[in-house]
């Protein structure tokens, strides 16, 4: 009989290793699915992940690698700190959709100047916008004691009819003949965001992201707030004797993971996107969850796994051109990597025992009538 043990302290040596494995199991599983869809299994999966980097279009797919990993590591790294302390936003898309869009407002507002300040101006109406979208929950959280997980989810929505309708509304270009989206804000030199080193794809928004990476690594490493997100997730009890104030941290938390989201939605829309649109959400907000937790919730494991993700975007639009392969099939070989991290994560805190024979049912005890008393 196969069981699992509890483990006296979680294993440092299969925390490190499931990721890894978790990879692995993707791939030979994703093989299946495409073998069982009439594709070659070795070819699709050296279409996702090595013709990105080393195949014939690598000099153009490489620097795709960066602009597709830079909002997903920036909004992972802000998912991490909530996730560490026990704070689930879900909602990281919408927070991500209204960074775009306070950014975009903010921009075309000023149109047709050409100030230097609209450009930082839009950064930080965009930071504003996705943290006040993120404190909704973490407010009703605290005030009234509703699920984060729900409000933040439910929000989405919301995000998404508001896109819709800016699309189709107050941000459209008039100059549009009647199609929905705003002006193109890559082309307008007040608010672009260009490729700042041309043919490696870095512009402001991965050195955004890299920047969370160094700034996030030391707040949990050396920093009192990173002390108290390690503590609160571990034991909010222990928490509560240190002077950790749950309200004030849930509110933190949702802000860093709001205000980052809606960075990555402005640095989107004045760089690879360009304009606002109603098809403009494309799941980083989403997907960022699988990079926090495939990252382990550490800053240079999110680094790595945001790098990962977004070759499986770029290997995986190949793979729908060359091979004829459907996004759906994409979509769910991505999410794979979720499913198979979670599963095998119970190795992290449970042992897998194997017990010889059948097990002994313990026998019941019967118990003996007293005499009573004063019979003769």
């Amino acid at each position: 009989m196969i069981y699992l043990e509890k483990r006296p302290t979680p294993s440092r040596a299969w925390a490190l290793a499931t990721p890894l494995l978790a990879v692995l199991a993707t791939m030979i599983v994703g093989g299946l699915l495409f073998a069982a869809m009439g594709k070659d299994p070795v070819l699709a999966i050296r279409t996702i992940f090595w013709d990105p980097l080393f195949g014939e279009f690598a000099s153009y797919t490489r620097p795709q690698l960066l602009i597709k990993a830079g909002p997903l590591i920036l909004i992972a790294i802000g998912l991490s700190f909530g996730f560490r302390a026990g704070i689930w936003n879900i909602g990281a898309e919408g927070q991500y959709i209204l960074g775009a869009l306070t950014g975009a407002a903010v921009g075309l507002a000023f149109y047709p100047s050409e100030s230097r300040l609209i450009f930082p101006l839009m950064v930080l109406a965009g930071a504003l916008g996705g943290m006040a979208w993120a404190l909704i929950p973490g407010l009703l959280k605290v005030r009234f004691g509703t699920n984060e997980i729900l409000v933040s989810l439910m929000l989405v929505y919301v995000a998404t009819n508001l896109l819709a309708y800016a699309a189709l509304g107050p941000l459209q270009n008039p100059e549009g003949m009647g199609f929905p989206g705003s002006r193109n804000l890559s082309q307008w030199s007040a608010s672009a965001n260009p490729e700042l080193f041309t043919g490696t794809g870095i512009h402001w928004g991965v050195i955004a992201a890299g920047l969370s990476v160094l700034v996030a690594y030391v707040l949990l490493a050396r920093h009192a707030f990173g002390f108290a997100v390690r503590l609160a997730g571990q034991s909010p009890r222990a928490a509560a004797f240190a002077g950790v104030s749950p309200s004030r941290l849930v509110l933190t938390c949702m802000a860093i993971s709001g205000g980052l989201a809606g960075l990555a939605g402005v640095f989107e829309v004045t760089g690879p996107a360009g304009q606002i649109s109603i098809d403009f959400n494309v799941g980083y907000g989403f997907t960022a969850i699988i990079v926090a937790f495939l990252g382990r919730l550490h800053p240079v494991g999110i680094l790595l796994a945001g790098l990962l993700m977004a070759l499986t975007y770029i290997g995986g639009e190949m793979a729908q051109l060359q091979l004829s392969l459907p996004a759906a099939a994409i979509q769910l070989f991505q999410g794979m990597l979720l499913f198979f991290l979670l599963a095998m994560d119970v190795l992290t805190q449970f042992r897998v025992r194997v017990r010889s024979g059948r097990a002994q049912a313990p026998q019941a005890v019967v118990a003996q009538p007293k005499p009573a008393q004063g019979t003769h």
